[in-house]
C-alpha cells in the first residue's frame, strides 16, 4: 500500500488569497497543495479591477489568471475538486509530529488529502433576495454574475439590486450592454457604500438610474424568462433581468467544523498573522472577519497565513523538504 503524502499545508480555496498563500509557501520551502473549484476565485468574475496595485486597469479574469500564473511557477501543486468535509486527525498511522494534528480534507469521490496545517480561504457565497420568484427565475433573468450574464441583456432593461460598492461597478459594466439600468437599494441615500469614482461614474451615466427606499418584494415572468418585479409598495417595475449584488455570506462551515472562532456573521476570526484559535489552522480573504473585503487585502492576508505556517509547521520539528 502506498503511503500517505502529508503537505505541509494544505489550502482549501483557489483565490487571491489562497494562491498568495501558495506563493509564498513554496518560497519558505513548503510543500503545498491548493485545492478548489474556481481557478482564480471570484475576481474572475469582475470584469474590471482598478484598484490592485501594479496595474491602472485589469480585468478580474486576468488578474485571477495571474494568480494562478504565479503559484504553478513555483510549483505549488493544484487539484481542481470540490472539498465536502474537514478534520483534525489527532491518531494517523505514520503522522502527527510531537503529538501535532494531521489535517485532512476530502472530496466528493471520497479521495483523502493530508497536511501539517491548513489555510481556509473559502470566500463568500453570494446573498440571495428571499423572495417569491428568484429560485424559479435563476438563470431565466435572475442573475449574480454580472460578468457572467450582462452580455444577454443588450438593449434590454434590467434592474441591479444592492448598495455597495459591486453593485455600482457590476451596473457601470451591465450598462456597456443593457439600454437601461436601475439601481435599486432598500436603504437611503446615506447608507450606499460605494467608492467615491464609482458613485462619479454612475451619476454621470445617463443609462443608470437610482432607486432609493425601494425593496423587491416578488419577481415575476412567463415561465420562461423574467417580465417584472413588484416591490414594496405594491407597484409593478417592468424589467427583462434582475443582477443580485448583496453582498455574501462567509463559508465558514470548515472552520466552524474545526473549532475555529466566529463572529456573529460567521466569519472566522484571525489575528493579524492570519492565525485562527486553533493551532495549525490559518485563513485569508473573504471568509474572515476582516471589515474590508478587497483582494489586495485578500492576497495579503494569504501572505500571511504563509508566514505563520511556516512558523507553526517548523516548531513541530517537520523537515520542510
Amino acid at each position: 500500500m502506498t503511503e500517505q503524502k502529508i503537505y505541509d499545508l494544505l489550502i482549501i480555496g483557489t483565490g487571491m488569497a489562497g494562491l498568495a498563500c501558495a506563493v509564498y509557501a513554496r518560497r519558505f520551502k513548503m510543500s503545498v497543495l491548493i485545492l478548489g473549484e474556481l481557478q482564480g476565485g471570484t475576481i474572475t468574475q469582475t470584469h474590471l479591477v482598478e484598484n490592485y496595485p501594479g496595474y491602472s486597469s485589469i480585468s478580474g479574469f486576468e488578474l485571477g489568471m495571474k494568480f494562478v500564473e504565479h503559484a504553478k511557477s513555483v510549483n505549488a501543486e493544484m487539484k481542481s475538486t470540490s472539498i465536502v468535509s474537514v478534520k483534525k486527525l489527532m491518531k494517523f498511522e505514520g503522522g502527527g509530529i510531537d503529538g501535532k494534528a494531521v489535517f485532512s480534507a476530502t472530496n466528493k469521490k471520497g479521495e483523502l488529502f493530508l497536511g501539517h496545517s491548513i489555510l481556509i480561504g473559502t470566500g463568500l457565497t453570494h446573498r440571495h433576495l428571499d423572495v417569491p420568484g428568484e429560485t424559479e427565475y435563476t438563470n431565466k433573468g435572475v442573475s449574480y454574475c454580472a460578468t457572467c450574464d450582462a452580455p444577454l441583456y443588450k438593449g434590454k432593461k434590467v434592474i441591479v439590486v444592492g448598495g455597495g460598492d459591486s453593485a455600482f461597478k457590476e451596473s457601470l459594466f451591465v450598462a456597456e450592454h443593457a439600454s437601461e439600468v436601475t439601481i435599486m437599494y432598500r436603504g437611503s441615500r446615506e447608507k450606499i457604500r460605494p467608492e467615491l469614482i464609482n458613485l462619479q461614474r454612475v451619476e454621470a451615466n445617463p443609462k443608470i438610474k437610482l432607486m432609493l427606499n425601494t425593496a423587491i418584494k416578488e419577481i415575476h415572468g412567463d415561465g420562461n424568462r423574467v417580465t417584472h418585479v413588484t416591490l414594496g409598495d405594491g407597484s409593478v417595475f417592468a424589467t427583462d433581468g434582475v443582477f443580485v449584488e448583496i453582498g455574501g455570506t462567509a463559508r465558514s462551515e470548515f472552520a466552524e467544523y474545526l473549532g475555529c472562532a466566529l463572529d456573529s456573521h460567521k466569519q472566522i476570526i484571525i489575528d493579524r498573522y492570519s492565525r485562527t484559535n486553533v493551532e495549525g489552522v490559518f485563513a485569508a480573504g473573504d471568509v474572515t472577519d476582516s471589515e474590508w473585503k478587497q483582494g489586495v487585502v485578500c492576497a495579503a492576508e494569504g501572505a500571511a497565513a504563509a508566514y505563520s505556517a511556516y512558523n507553526y509547521v517548523s516548531k513541530i520539528k517537520l523537515k520542510i523538504t
